[in-house]
Protein backbone atom coordinates (compact mmCIF):
# COMPACT_ATOMS: atom_id res chain seq x y z
CA UNK A 1 0.00 0.00 0.00
CA UNK A 2 1.24 3.50 -0.20
CA UNK A 3 2.36 5.54 2.28
CA UNK A 4 -0.60 6.24 4.65
CA UNK A 5 -1.48 9.73 5.82
CA UNK A 6 -2.95 9.13 9.46
CA UNK A 7 -4.06 11.56 11.92
CA UNK A 8 -4.26 10.11 15.54
CA UNK A 9 -6.41 11.79 18.55
CA UNK A 10 -6.63 10.49 22.10
CA UNK A 11 -6.36 11.97 25.36
CA UNK A 12 -2.89 12.04 27.78
CA UNK A 13 -2.26 8.79 28.92
CA UNK A 14 -4.38 6.91 25.48
CA UNK A 15 -1.01 5.47 23.99
CA UNK A 16 -0.42 7.68 21.15
CA UNK A 17 3.04 7.44 21.05
CA UNK A 18 3.35 3.99 21.67
CA UNK A 19 0.78 3.43 18.54
CA UNK A 20 2.67 6.40 16.49
CA UNK A 21 5.75 4.01 17.27
CA UNK A 22 4.20 0.90 15.88
CA UNK A 23 2.77 2.27 12.36
CA UNK A 24 5.80 4.39 11.99
CA UNK A 25 7.73 1.18 11.77
CA UNK A 26 5.20 -1.44 10.01
CA UNK A 27 4.08 1.29 7.39
CA UNK A 28 7.03 3.38 6.59
CA UNK A 29 6.07 6.93 7.69
CA UNK A 30 7.36 9.98 9.21
CA UNK A 31 6.10 10.88 12.77
CA UNK A 32 4.65 14.24 12.90
CA UNK A 33 4.06 16.26 16.21
CA UNK A 34 3.35 19.95 17.49
CA UNK A 35 6.11 19.62 19.58
CA UNK A 36 9.08 18.00 17.34
CA UNK A 37 7.88 20.77 14.23
CA UNK A 38 8.23 23.30 16.75
CA UNK A 39 11.89 22.52 17.95
CA UNK A 40 12.60 21.30 14.12
CA UNK A 41 12.19 25.16 13.01
CA UNK A 42 12.52 27.29 16.14
CA UNK A 43 14.52 29.96 13.85
CA UNK A 44 11.64 29.84 10.94
CA UNK A 45 11.71 33.47 9.81
CA UNK A 46 7.93 34.37 11.04
CA UNK A 47 8.72 38.27 10.45
CA UNK A 48 5.96 38.63 7.10
CA UNK A 49 3.32 37.08 10.22
CA UNK A 50 2.30 39.93 12.09
CA UNK A 51 3.49 38.41 15.40
CA UNK A 52 5.28 39.53 18.30
CA UNK A 53 8.47 37.61 17.62
CA UNK A 54 10.42 37.01 14.32
CA UNK A 55 10.89 33.46 15.27
CA UNK A 56 8.92 30.98 16.74
CA UNK A 57 12.21 30.22 19.38
CA UNK A 58 11.33 33.51 20.60
CA UNK A 59 8.56 32.59 22.22
CA UNK A 60 9.55 28.99 22.79
CA UNK A 61 12.17 30.49 24.88
CA UNK A 62 10.25 32.64 27.53
CA UNK A 63 8.08 30.33 27.95
CA UNK A 64 4.90 31.75 25.98
CA UNK A 65 2.42 29.54 23.80
CA UNK A 66 3.25 29.80 20.01
CA UNK A 67 0.34 31.54 18.43
CA UNK A 68 -2.12 29.24 16.34
CA UNK A 69 -0.70 30.74 12.89
CA UNK A 70 2.89 29.76 13.43
CA UNK A 71 2.04 26.52 14.50
CA UNK A 72 -0.17 26.15 11.29
CA UNK A 73 2.44 27.19 9.82
CA UNK A 74 4.66 24.40 11.03
CA UNK A 75 2.73 22.02 10.46
CA UNK A 76 2.02 22.24 6.77
CA UNK A 77 5.88 22.51 6.25
CA UNK A 78 6.27 19.84 8.24
CA UNK A 79 3.26 17.59 6.48
CA UNK A 80 4.67 19.14 2.79
CA UNK A 81 7.78 17.53 3.08
CA UNK A 82 6.88 13.80 4.62
CA UNK A 83 5.26 11.32 1.59
CA UNK A 84 3.29 9.12 4.51
CA UNK A 85 3.15 10.26 7.90
CA UNK A 86 0.95 9.61 11.51
CA UNK A 87 -0.05 13.26 12.83
CA UNK A 88 0.41 13.42 17.11
CA UNK A 89 -0.81 16.07 19.07
CA UNK A 90 -2.65 18.43 16.06
CA UNK A 91 -5.01 19.88 15.42
CA UNK A 92 -5.73 20.43 19.63
CA UNK A 93 -9.03 22.87 18.79
CA UNK A 94 -12.02 22.78 15.59
CA UNK A 95 -9.86 26.47 13.74
CA UNK A 96 -6.69 23.76 13.70
CA UNK A 97 -8.85 20.80 12.43
CA UNK A 98 -10.21 23.56 9.68
CA UNK A 99 -7.28 24.48 8.83
CA UNK A 100 -5.60 20.73 8.60
CA UNK A 101 -8.12 19.98 5.92
CA UNK A 102 -6.43 22.74 3.72
CA UNK A 103 -2.73 21.36 4.39
CA UNK A 104 -3.29 17.52 3.02
CA UNK A 105 -5.55 14.74 2.86
CA UNK A 106 -6.18 12.20 5.60
CA UNK A 107 -6.38 8.96 4.84
CA UNK A 108 -7.17 8.07 7.84
CA UNK A 109 -8.35 9.39 11.81
CA UNK A 110 -7.40 6.81 14.63
CA UNK A 111 -9.04 7.79 17.80
CA UNK A 112 -7.74 5.69 20.76
CA UNK A 113 -10.66 5.68 23.05
CA UNK A 114 -9.80 4.94 26.61
CA UNK A 115 -12.25 5.57 29.48
CA UNK A 116 -11.13 8.41 32.32
CA UNK A 117 -10.67 5.22 35.28
CA UNK A 118 -8.15 4.00 33.34
CA UNK A 119 -6.57 7.19 31.85
CA UNK A 120 -6.09 8.11 35.36
CA UNK A 121 -4.44 4.78 36.45
CA UNK A 122 -2.14 4.98 33.97
CA UNK A 123 -0.90 8.64 34.14
CA UNK A 124 -0.80 8.31 38.04
CA UNK A 125 0.85 4.91 38.07
CA UNK A 126 3.77 7.13 36.21
CA UNK A 127 7.11 6.74 38.07
CA UNK A 128 10.47 8.56 36.87
CA UNK A 129 13.56 8.08 37.37
CA UNK A 130 15.47 11.24 38.59
CA UNK A 131 18.83 9.33 37.45
CA UNK A 132 18.54 8.51 34.17
CA UNK A 133 15.02 9.97 33.32
CA UNK A 134 13.63 7.16 31.88
CA UNK A 135 9.89 6.45 32.84
CA UNK A 136 8.07 3.18 34.47
CA UNK A 137 4.89 2.04 36.09
CA UNK A 138 4.08 0.92 39.42
CA UNK A 139 2.16 -1.81 37.45
CA UNK A 140 2.68 -2.01 33.79
CA UNK A 141 6.25 -1.57 33.39
CA UNK A 142 7.93 -1.37 37.46
CA UNK A 143 11.73 -1.59 36.96
CA UNK A 144 13.56 -4.89 37.69
CA UNK A 145 16.61 -3.33 39.97
CA UNK A 146 15.48 -2.53 43.27
CA UNK A 147 17.61 0.44 43.64
CA UNK A 148 16.04 1.60 40.89
CA UNK A 149 12.52 1.48 42.54
CA UNK A 150 13.58 2.68 45.42
CA UNK A 151 14.91 6.28 43.88
CA UNK A 152 11.68 6.52 41.71
CA UNK A 153 9.47 9.67 42.13
CA UNK A 154 6.03 10.94 40.82
CA UNK A 155 6.08 14.19 38.67
CA UNK A 156 4.00 16.93 39.95
CA UNK A 157 2.38 16.54 36.59
CA UNK A 158 1.33 12.46 37.43
CA UNK A 159 -0.78 13.32 40.71
CA UNK A 160 -4.32 12.90 40.52
CA UNK A 161 -5.17 16.51 40.85
CA UNK A 162 -3.61 17.03 37.74
CA UNK A 163 -4.08 14.48 36.00
CA UNK A 164 -7.83 15.46 36.02
CA UNK A 165 -7.03 18.58 35.91
CA UNK A 166 -5.51 18.01 32.06
CA UNK A 167 -8.30 15.45 31.14
CA UNK A 168 -10.65 18.25 31.90
CA UNK A 169 -8.93 20.47 29.44
CA UNK A 170 -8.93 18.03 26.79
CA UNK A 171 -12.37 17.41 26.92
CA UNK A 172 -13.24 20.75 26.24
CA UNK A 173 -10.48 21.51 23.48
CA UNK A 174 -10.28 18.44 22.34
CA UNK A 175 -13.46 16.56 22.20
CA UNK A 176 -15.03 18.71 19.72
CA UNK A 177 -12.35 17.94 17.38
CA UNK A 178 -13.44 14.36 17.55
CA UNK A 179 -16.76 15.29 16.59
CA UNK A 180 -15.94 17.77 14.06
CA UNK A 181 -14.32 14.40 12.28
CA UNK A 182 -17.16 11.83 13.48
CA UNK A 183 -19.91 14.09 11.97
CA UNK A 184 -17.42 13.67 8.64
CA UNK A 185 -17.89 10.15 9.15
CA UNK A 186 -13.79 9.84 9.36
CA UNK A 187 -13.36 9.15 12.72
CA UNK A 188 -12.08 5.23 13.07
CA UNK A 189 -12.83 4.36 17.02
CA UNK A 190 -9.79 2.16 18.58
CA UNK A 191 -10.67 0.53 22.34
CA UNK A 192 -7.59 2.04 24.19
CA UNK A 193 -8.79 0.24 27.22
CA UNK A 194 -7.18 -2.70 25.83
CA UNK A 195 -3.63 -4.21 26.19
CA UNK A 196 -1.01 -2.10 24.11
CA UNK A 197 -0.36 -5.03 21.65
CA UNK A 198 -4.41 -5.58 21.35
CA UNK A 199 -4.69 -2.24 20.71
CA UNK A 200 -2.11 -2.38 17.98
CA UNK A 201 -3.76 -5.47 16.35
CA UNK A 202 -6.98 -3.22 15.95
CA UNK A 203 -4.69 -0.17 14.77
CA UNK A 204 -3.00 -2.04 12.18
CA UNK A 205 -6.40 -3.59 10.55
CA UNK A 206 -8.05 -0.12 10.89
CA UNK A 207 -5.29 1.44 8.60
CA UNK A 208 -5.26 -1.84 6.21
CA UNK A 209 -9.04 -1.81 5.61
CA UNK A 210 -8.68 1.91 5.22
CA UNK A 211 -6.68 1.84 2.41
Amino acid sequence: MAQPRILILGAPGAGKGTQSAKIIEEFDVDHITTGDALRSNKEMDISDMDTEYDTPGEYMDRGELVPDDVVNAIVDEALSQADGFVLDGYPRNLDQAEELEDMTDLNIVLYLDVTEEELVHRLTGRRLDPETGDIYHVEYNPPEDPEVEERLVQRDDDTEETVKERLSVFRENTEPVIEYYEDQGDLERVDGDQAPNEVWEDVKATIEDAA
